[in-house]
């Protein structure tokens, strides 16, 4: 390459960055970054010290009753528009191709199921807030009814989303990803039928809520990989 050639691409690789297009698309994409840190922090901090709360035994969707609840709802809400937002940039940074509508529509159901978590929630159980009965309700209210049908919904699209861009990865030639991504999809998908088909046992507990962590980290590795594809 000669010291014009590469001077050229070097000019070319820093106006695709200042171009104000690839940097709203870039900060978009960011927020697929900070979503999943976020959401398992705030769940963390409130299942370590808020009372009574077991993370073998108690699903994260009960923090958001007591008087406390208003944090995981906020929680819900936040990291939703967040990944509503990383959807967007998911678009404009695939731009066209295999998957490149359906992967954002997919990832923004599943950050509009999050919102819709929050704004409906599931009933106290299993002894949490303290001074719930043991056991779970006899009857599922309608907030609860509309919160389980918003995480079924949210995460059927989050698994359909993986394969979808795992397809397109593997037209792209990216093998590595395209596993990754049907990888997290496929122990995603296993995780909610257990802990949807066993009401809550511990295995399927604890192994859906390390499910969700490693969701989040294939959304944020996504993130970042076309971040830096955005970039050149």
């Amino acid at each position: 390459m000669t010291q014009h050639t590469a001077t050229a691409a070097t000019l070319t690789s820093k106006n695709a960055v200042c171009d104000p297009a690839t940097s709203v698309t870039r900060s978009l994409l960011g927020y697929g970054v900070v979503a999943g840190p976020l959401y398992t922090i705030v769940a963390l901090t409130q299942a370590f010290t808020r009372e009574g709360f077991d993370l073998s035994r108690h699903q994260v969707s009960l923090l958001s009753n007591g008087d406390l609840g208003w944090i995981q709802i906020t929680n819900f809400v936040l990291t939703g528009l967040m990944t509503i937002a990383f959807a967007v940039g998911l678009g404009r940074a695939l731009k066209d191709g295999r998957g490149a509508k359906w992967a954002p529509r997919l990832i923004g159901t599943y950050g509009a199921s999050l919102i819709a978590a929050g704004i409906f929630r599931a009933d106290p159980a299993l002894g949490f807030p303290a001074g719930t009965p043991t056991g779970g309700p006899v009857t599922m209210s309608w907030h609860a009814l509309g919160h389980f049908t918003a995480g079924a919904i949210g995460f059927l699209a989050l698994v359909i989303g993986c394969i979808v861009l795992a397809r397109r990865f593997a037209g792209e030639g990216r093998k590595a990803w395209a596993a990754y991504s049907v990888a997290t999809g496929v122990l995603f998908l296993f995780s909610f039928i257990g802990i949807a088909s066993t009401g809550g046992a511990v295995v399927a507990n604890v192994g859906f809520g390390i499910a969700v962590a490693l969701a989040w980290t294939w959304v944020a590795a996504v993130a970042v990989h076309l971040y830096q594809r955005a970039s050149k």
